[in-house]
């Protein structure tokens, strides 16, 4: 098998520590696999304007762009956030995705054996519950123009676009229609496309894409209803796919049904490119005491496996053991 190259880019807090249990996992699931993997670690976040000035030396930029993956830590902090916008440690993380041109948000929220008591809502309510939210990541009103605060009439107003192309609505269709023949084969595009224009082109689009793929079942929900269903019934969906902003949303609502984000994975994925990392922050009120859960960072790691590498056994066999730490009261 060819050698994966893995960037590592631990971060910041609790990035250190969480990662480092990611790697004991990948590098003791690889010799049993037959799997070759050159592990790699750079800086970003606060850690690297602490060593270089920067969120995200050039040198760590050059790194993940030779990389199969990136495995991230948690990035940012209190200690940083005095400094200038441009050189605040989640820029870095920004400048990563952009770079690499990660389009696509993968957020998986699984509800695995004994975590169905770490939810807050009734145990036959999400016992069984496995969903993935698949969201655009670079485009919608967090980057749509024209943007920003002006004065308007003697007051303040501030004002975003919510914008999407043709193309960017087919892209991430398709990977949503792609994760869902390798899923339960049903599909959910979530939008308001009884408001906003935007998203009815989004509807259109997204059943278009939807004849190339027969043998998904596709249905449309306003991202309303959709909150509410999530709720009330999460085991009707499957795979998801849905805008930036509505996706932002509705994936930390998914991580809700698991029990909070310190259990929640995620991938950036694009067109060479992906970057895995732990939904959480970087929680420096706790780091270096140990108590931190890798769990979320472990799984980011069996992610990484699945969708950069195609190994889902191996993807499988790390997933099963946190299954089982878990019921085992961990």
């Amino acid at each position: 098998m060819n050698t994966k190259k893995i960037l590592v880019t631990p971060g910041d807090g609790i990035g250190p520590e969480v990662t480092k249990q990611a790697i004991q996992v990948l590098n003791n699931i690889a010799p049993r696999f037959g799997l070759q993997l050159e592990l790699t670690e750079k800086p970003v976040g606060g850690a690297a304007y602490d060593l270089t000035g920067t969120p995200i030396p050039d040198e760590t930029l050059e790194a993940a762009k030779n990389s199969d993956a990136v495995l991230l830590g948690a990035v940012g902090g209190p200690k940083w956030e005095a400094l200038d916008f441009s050189v605040r440690p989640e820029r870095g993380l920004l400048k990563l995705r952009s770079e690499l041109e990660l389009y696509a948000n993968l957020r998986p929220a699984v509800i695995y054996g004994d975590l169905v008591n770490a939810s807050t809502l009734k145990p036959e309510v999400v016992d069984g519950a496995d969903l993935m939210v698949v969201r655009e990541l670079t485009g919608g009103i967090y980057f749509g123009e024209p943007r920003g605060v002006e004065i308007r009439n003697g007051e303040r107003v501030g004002f975003n676009t919510l914008i999407y192309s043709e193309s960017e609505i087919r892209r991430i269709a398709l990977v949503g229609f792609d994760i869902a023949m390798k899923r339960g084969k049903k599909l959910t595009s979530v939008d308001k496309a009884n408001v906003l224009e935007s998203t009815e082109l989004w509807r259109e689009i997204v059943t278009e894409v939807g004849k190339d793929f027969p043998e998904v079942e596709l249905s449309h929900m306003y991202v309303d209803n959709a909150a509410m269903q999530i709720i009330r019934n999460p085991k009707q969906f499957d795979t998801i796919v849905t805008t930036n902003m509505f996706g932002d949303i509705l994936s930390d609502l998914g991580a809700g049904l698991m029990g909070g984000l310190g259990l929640a994975p995620s991938a950036d994925i694009g067109l060479k490119q992906a970057v895995f990392q732990p939904c959480h922050g970087s929680a420096p009120d706790i780091a270096g005491q140990g108590v931190a859960n890798p769990c979320a960072s472990i799984l980011s790691s069996a992610m990484m496996l699945r969708w950069s590498f195609g190994l889902h056994d191996e993807a499988d066999a790390i997933e099963q053991a946190i299954e089982g730490a878990l019921a085992e009261g961990y």
